[in-house]
């Protein structure tokens, strides 16, 4: 295939968090990852397993559940079906530090690419998840439907991934310390203490941003985090767009949206859905809330 490329195809993993309406509307393809409550029977996410169904028993059963990765094949099976009809796909995956996600749609690429050696797919690692990797999904689907070339997106999306942050405060760390990848949080998590930490997740890498002793505390933490962030030179709230990501409690969620967009003085993404999904769930309990953003493709 040579040439300019205007006409594509954006696929994504469920870890994305995107509302099934949204995906419908902007013809956006969700491959999903696995959830099982029970370590035998992996249920696919958002088919056979829906989030707030898994929330209540989290909060009702006390249950641990966890995640797993697509296939190859899973990937293979979404990918064919473009590639033999001649379009070009950009696969956005999970972070590579949460998730094999990526290395399955890699494997599955190089396997579609023997069959169809003409064929252009860019697998990319967002290097976020959750309700950020839905805002990286939306970037790839604002460029497409303003019409820029699959080059251009492409090439935009790779500079975007550095602006991608995530600041949040999570209600226990038994998830974690069960569940999560937990990386540069394994020593706090290794004292075992009553806290509520502020997590922050930017390139590729989840970090530990202060530690509070009450709930609310940790969400003052969390716009403190982002207020930081915004008043170093080079971040202005105006090239951004923002998210809230919650989890269990909507009136919490509610209340925080006004307090953080009052203080930084931002409007939110509304239409592309800001509930926690089950992928992440998974690793961070029911009660996560934070806040996602990443630049607007316009400023890169």
């Amino acid at each position: 295939m040579k040439g300019i490329i205007t006409m594509f195809k954006i696929l994504t993993d469920s870890a994305c968090d995107l509302d099934k309406e949204y995906v419908v509307k902007h013809d956006v393809d969700v491959i999903p990852l696995y959830i099982t409550t029970d370590g035998q029977n992996y249920l696919r996410d958002g088919e056979e397993l829906y989030s707030r169904d898994l929330y209540k028993r989290m909060v009702e059963e006390n249950i641990f559940p966890k995640s797993s990765l697509p296939s190859v094949q899973d990937y293979v099976d979404h990918m064919m079906p473009y590639v033999e009809k001649g379009l070009p796909v950009i696969c956005i995956t999970i972070s590579t530090s949460l998730s094999g996600s990526y290395n399955s749609a890699q494997t599955a690429r190089d396997l579609v690419l023997e069959e169809h050696p003409d064929a252009v797919i860019t697998v990319m690692n967002s290097t976020t998840n959750t309700v950020t990797q839905g805002l990286f999904v939306n970037e790839a689907v604002r460029m497409k439907e303003a019409g820029l070339t699959y080059e251009k997106t492409v090439e935009n999306l790779e500079k975007l991934k550095e602006s991608t942050r995530i600041f949040f405060t999570i209600g226990s760390l038994d998830y974690l310390i069960k569940n999560g990848r937990i990386g540069k949080l394994a020593l706090l998590i290794s004292s075992r203490i009553k806290i509520k930490p502020t997590i922050i997740m930017k390139d590729n890498e989840i970090g530990l941003g202060g530690v509070s002793r009450t709930r609310a505390k940790s969400l003052t933490s969390v716009i403190e985090a982002a207020r930081k962030y915004f008043n170093e030179p080079g971040h202005n709230v105006k090239d951004y767009n923002f998210i809230i990501g919650w989890g269990y409690d909507l009136e919490e969620a509610a209340q925080f949206k006004k307090e953080i967009g009052d203080a930084l003085g931002v409007t939110f993404c509304e239409d592309i859905g800001s509930q926690i999904g089950a992928v992440t769930v998974c690793h961070t309990g029911p009660y996560a809330l934070g806040l996602g953003c990443i630049r607007k493709y316009e400023t890169v």
